[in-house]
């Protein structure tokens, strides 16, 4: 089953670039839809993350923010795989 994978971002933001490279990574080879969400299009977002970014969601839940931990986000998306297997 598909695990979805959330990276909220802003422009022009290092640990965000940093964070796409650590998701595309851990992401391959695993069955994971990976969306990118800039939260500065999206006032909700923005007034709930501002400070917060990257933030990395893995089927709905934070898995980490500012500095993405490649093996704790592979082993919440594979305990996600798992569960809906």
């Amino acid at each position: 089953m598909v695990v979805r994978v959330t990276v909220l971002t802003r422009t022009d933001c290092g640990l965000c670039s940093a964070a796409e490279q650590v998701v595309a990574q851990v992401s391959e080879g695993r069955d994971v839809d990976v969306t990118f969400t800039d939260i500065d299009t999206d006032p909700e977002l923005k007034d709930r993350y501002d400070w917060d970014v990257p933030v990395v969601l893995v089927d709905g839940r934070q898995v980490g923010f500012h500095r993405i931990d490649p093996d704790r986000l592979a082993r919440a998306i594979d305990a996600r795989q798992a569960a809906k297997a």
